[in-house]
Protein backbone atom coordinates (compact mmCIF):
# COMPACT_ATOMS: atom_id res chain seq x y z
CA UNK A 1 0.00 0.00 0.00
CA UNK A 2 1.38 3.26 -1.04
CA UNK A 3 1.49 5.95 1.80
CA UNK A 4 0.00 9.55 0.96
CA UNK A 5 1.19 12.45 2.33
CA UNK A 6 0.34 13.22 6.19
CA UNK A 7 -2.19 16.67 6.60
CA UNK A 8 -2.27 18.13 10.46
CA UNK A 9 -5.82 17.75 11.90
CA UNK A 10 -6.96 19.32 15.11
CA UNK A 11 -8.91 16.51 16.92
CA UNK A 12 -11.60 16.90 20.74
CA UNK A 13 -10.76 13.88 22.86
CA UNK A 14 -11.86 13.15 26.29
CA UNK A 15 -9.52 14.88 28.38
CA UNK A 16 -9.21 11.62 30.86
CA UNK A 17 -8.39 9.54 27.74
CA UNK A 18 -5.89 12.02 26.04
CA UNK A 19 -3.77 11.70 29.59
CA UNK A 20 -3.83 8.14 29.95
CA UNK A 21 -2.57 7.36 26.11
CA UNK A 22 -0.03 10.14 26.65
CA UNK A 23 1.42 8.47 29.91
CA UNK A 24 0.92 5.43 27.94
CA UNK A 25 3.54 6.49 25.30
CA UNK A 26 0.47 6.23 22.87
CA UNK A 27 1.43 7.55 19.41
CA UNK A 28 -1.83 9.61 19.37
CA UNK A 29 -1.42 10.79 15.28
CA UNK A 30 -1.17 6.56 14.37
CA UNK A 31 -3.98 5.34 16.54
CA UNK A 32 -6.52 8.30 15.83
CA UNK A 33 -5.58 7.16 11.67
CA UNK A 34 -6.42 3.39 12.79
CA UNK A 35 -9.46 4.12 14.62
CA UNK A 36 -10.67 6.61 11.66
CA UNK A 37 -9.66 3.55 8.74
CA UNK A 38 -11.53 1.41 10.90
CA UNK A 39 -14.32 3.53 10.93
CA UNK A 40 -14.48 4.49 7.08
CA UNK A 41 -14.30 0.58 6.33
CA UNK A 42 -17.11 -0.20 8.50
CA UNK A 43 -19.11 2.98 6.87
CA UNK A 44 -18.07 1.64 3.39
CA UNK A 45 -19.43 -1.77 4.37
CA UNK A 46 -22.68 -0.42 5.34
CA UNK A 47 -22.90 1.34 2.05
CA UNK A 48 -22.35 -1.85 0.19
CA UNK A 49 -25.03 -4.05 2.27
CA UNK A 50 -27.17 -1.43 1.50
CA UNK A 51 -27.13 -0.94 -2.17
CA UNK A 52 -26.89 -4.37 -2.53
CA UNK A 53 -29.43 -5.50 -0.08
CA UNK A 54 -31.90 -6.05 -3.37
CA UNK A 55 -29.53 -8.27 -5.19
CA UNK A 56 -28.72 -10.28 -2.29
CA UNK A 57 -32.36 -10.77 -1.18
CA UNK A 58 -33.30 -12.03 -4.85
CA UNK A 59 -30.09 -14.85 -4.41
CA UNK A 60 -31.34 -15.60 -0.97
CA UNK A 61 -34.44 -16.05 -1.90
CA UNK A 62 -33.18 -18.61 -4.92
CA UNK A 63 -31.38 -20.84 -3.20
CA UNK A 64 -34.04 -21.17 -0.54
CA UNK A 65 -36.42 -21.73 -3.20
CA UNK A 66 -34.30 -24.06 -5.83
CA UNK A 67 -31.01 -25.43 -3.45
CA UNK A 68 -27.46 -24.43 -4.65
CA UNK A 69 -27.10 -23.75 -7.96
CA UNK A 70 -23.95 -26.45 -8.23
CA UNK A 71 -24.52 -28.20 -5.26
CA UNK A 72 -24.45 -31.69 -7.09
CA UNK A 73 -20.89 -31.08 -7.49
CA UNK A 74 -19.83 -30.58 -3.89
CA UNK A 75 -18.27 -33.36 -2.37
CA UNK A 76 -18.70 -32.99 1.37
Amino acid sequence: MQTQPRKSTNLSLDGALLSEAKSLKVNLSRAAEEGVRRAVAQVRAEHWRAENASALESSNRYVEDHGLPLERFRQF
